[in-house]
């Protein structure tokens, strides 16, 4: 069993067809063919069903499937982590994150690794949830996460900042010229939620701090992305939650932000499946120190 022809079996799967995967791979159909049937051989069994019009994964094959994009991915991975312990000078990163620190924090980073580092190909992954963030990082997918703290990570994990929750109102709001505000004034309120909004102890966020404020918050709409209920908010649908550096930094220009009293805050942290070295090294040590920093210490219970 080689690589190789694990490479192959994904494209025939992902392609349903071998004319296609050929075609993709620029191999002859023969010779994919015969490197599966190779493969076969040595696992002992059929992975592939032939159909007269494509082909679908048999149950030895769907068991074998997930093993094989982890080997590939690992491969590539290898290959990466080989160049960037070289140095930070060529080769590329990829690079996982929840939505907002993608939009909020990193195009100043890239912008200022780009300056600093031309020649490294940057791949960003975006991801609604830091549960899916960290099964993807398990899988290889990326070669560094950024994110909040995972529970029980066997790699490693380094703190790079903090990310603080705000509220977001329109600029007529009866709050908007306050700074901060407590979250018992906001009981009348409606709310703009988040399918992004973080879980904590088991409940989304802001059920759990608007129980233990006495109220249940009463829900406007739902939206998919952060940036969406800013940007509801702004326009008066109703207040919204939202990390502060995706409101004051990407898309909360024309809308009021206020703290809360006492604030929100939770770890951010660069999580990897192994050490970082040479380019990946240098975009933690870059990460750590753009990210903005608040002014007072931490708070937010997650």
């Amino acid at each position: 069993m080689s690589l190789r022809q694990m490479e192959y079996f994904l494209a025939v799967v992902d392609e349903a067809s071998f004319t296609r995967a050929a075609d993709a791979l620029h191999v002859s159909q023969p010779a994919l063919s015969h490197q599966i049937k190779a493969l076969e051989r040595s696992v002992g069994g059929e992975l592939l069903e032939r159909l007269p019009r494509g082909v679908r994964l048999t149950p030895m094959g769907r068991a074998f499937r997930p093993h094989a994009e982890r080997a590939v991915r690992s491969a590539d991975q290898a290959r990466r982590a080989a160049r960037a312990a070289a140095g930070a000078e060529g080769g590329e990163l990829h690079l996982a994150a929840v939505h907002s620190v993608a939009v909020g924090v990193l195009p100043d980073v890239f912008a200022r690794w780009q300056a600093a580092h031309p020649h490294v190909l940057l791949h960003l992954h975006e991801y609604a949830t830091s549960q899916a963030l960290e099964e993807e990082v398990e899988r290889g997918t990326a070669d560094l996460a950024i994110g909040p703290a995972p529970a029980d990570w066997p790699g490693t994990v380094v703190p790079v900042g903090e990310e603080e929750a705000v509220l977001v109102v329109p600029f007529d709001d009866r709050f908007a010229a306050r700074s901060t505000v407590t979250l018992p004034e906001l009981a009348d309120r409606s709310w703009i939620r988040c399918a992004m909004e973080p879980v904590v102890h088991g409940e989304r966020f802001l059920d759990f701090v608007c129980t233990r404020a006495g109220f249940a918050p009463r829900t406007a709409v739902w939206t998919e992305h952060t940036s969406t209920a800013v940007r509801m908010a702004a326009a008066g649908v109703g207040v919204c939650v939202a990390p502060s550096h995706i409101v004051r930094g990407a898309v909360g220009e024309d809308c009021a932000v206020l703290s809360h009293t006492p604030p929100w805050r939770r770890p951010m942290t660069v999580f990897t499946r192994v050490p970082p070295t040479g380019a990946a090294q240098a975009f933690v040590d870059l990460l750590r120190e753009a990210w903005p920093r608040p002014g007072a210490p931490a708070a937010l219970p997650v």
